[in-house]
């Protein structure tokens, strides 16, 4: 049967109408193109690269953007392309969130208008991909700290580094490529086969198989002057790429959950043990009510969340506190279900092992729990735990 949602408040009565059409489009192309292959996908460690130029099409890419062939989109119709995107895979989703939040976000926000127009529309009708050089291997939740550096030379800039757990990395068309320029953080625009850039996918992951995750190395990688994004300097580049990254995120992790939730609710209503199906006797329910409340606290912090942001707002701190709640809630949502599926939760059968292995994840990336939790700590308190 086709997905109805789950919307035990009646959330949907609180969406415009734009909101309510993109969700409904969004949710027919999950159901249609790619919940059919998409376990496949996983199983054989392959992004379905296919859909790309779809999602283009589609208006999804970069889809909060004003101009430059984007879809100009309110935060909360995109809060819900991710949620439903995430439904089919968070490696999809991933897919999404590094196209739009890293890379066009930044090439908008920080670069030049040479730079938008030569990258922008491409990136939105899916003609290019782009990657967010930002972690190291040494280097995650303290991006501070990062090795990488830039010379300037008559030429333009070298660049020499390494950078680790990178979305999209080696396939994409062009890097933004975070390093320090005379002790200050800069973003540069790095694209392939630029002699000294070189990436190298990352195998034999138990997470994220749908999706492709590299290495990136920059040895006296030479890029022009007009690489460098002109429009900002320091961590609050990066940092505030990674804060609409967050907001995405957080609604993402919604649509995992509903995955779960659906899949144990006809599962348990259909297993029959005993004298009954599993979903009458108490503690299936009661899993059942957990997974439900959980999803339905998480739709209002998000939609909360996307009324703030479209007002001008939400604070950094607020996007914390929605991916530390919904990514953490949507991993026990995940762990209840394949509970309540048995053995059945570890086969590709079901997705949700797969949304489970895949949460543990968004779990750690674009801020771990613990980060978020001292980030929100440093808000209410006034004092930093991070040294």
């Amino acid at each position: 049967m086709a997905f109805r949602g789950v919307d035990y408040y009646e959330i949907g009565e609180l969406l415009s109408d734009e909101e309510k059409l993109v969700q409904s489009t969004v949710r027919s192309f999950v159901e249609e193109r790619v919940l059919p292959d998409i376990a496949r996908h996983y199983e054989a460690g392959t992004f379905p690269e296919s859909l790309i130029g779809e999602l283009g099409q589609l208006g999804l890419l970069g889809a909060f953007i004003d101009g430059y062939g984007c879809a100009g989109m309110g935060p909360v119709a995109y809060g819900l392309i991710l949620q439903e995107l995430e439904r089919g895979d968070s490696g999809l989703r991933s897919f999404c969130s590094v196209q739009g939040s890293l890379v066009m976000f930044p090439i908008h926000s920080f670069g030049s208008e040479e730079q938008r127009e030569k990258w922008l529309p491409r990136l939105a009708r899916g003609e290019a991909i782009g990657c967010f050089g930002l972690t190291e291997p040494d280097f995650g939740s303290n991006p501070g700290g990062m090795l990488t550096r830039a010379q300037r030379t008559k030429d333009g800039f070298v660049l020499n580094g390494t950078k680790r757990w990178i979305t999209n990395g080696d396939v994409a068309d062009v890097a933004v490529v975070w390093a320090k320029l005379d002790g200050m953080v800069r973003g540069f625009l790095v694209e392939k086969g630029t002699p000294g850039f070189s990436a190298r996918r990352i195998h034999g992951k138990f997470s994220l198989r749908a999706s492709v995750t590299s290495e990136l190395f920059l040895e006296d990688c030479l890029v022009p002057e007009t690489a460098l994004l002109p429009g900002v300097e320091g961590l609050r580049g990066p940092l505030t790429c990674l804060n609409s990254a967050r907001y995405g995120i957080a609604w993402g992790a919604i649509g995992a959950a509903m995955a779960c939730y659906e899949c144990a609710l006809g599962y348990a209503m259909d297993r029959r043990q005993f004298s009954r199906p599993i979903a009458g006797y108490q503690l299936v329910q009661h899993k059942l009510v957990e997974m439900l409340t959980e999803i339905t606290k998480a739709q209002l912090l998000c939609l909360r969340l996307g009324r703030l942001k479209e007002s001008g707002r939400l604070r950094h701190t607020q996007v914390s506190l929605a991916k530390r709640n919904n990514v953490v809630q949507a991993l026990h949502i995940a762990r209840m279900a394949r509970d309540i599926l048995g053995a059945n939760g570890i086969t590709y059968e079901y997705p949700v092992a797969r949304h489970l292995l895949n949460l543990e994840s968004v779990y750690t990336y674009e801020g771990t729990h613990d980060i978020h939790t001292l980030i929100l700590g440093q808000d209410i308190t006034g004092i930093s735990a991070f040294e």
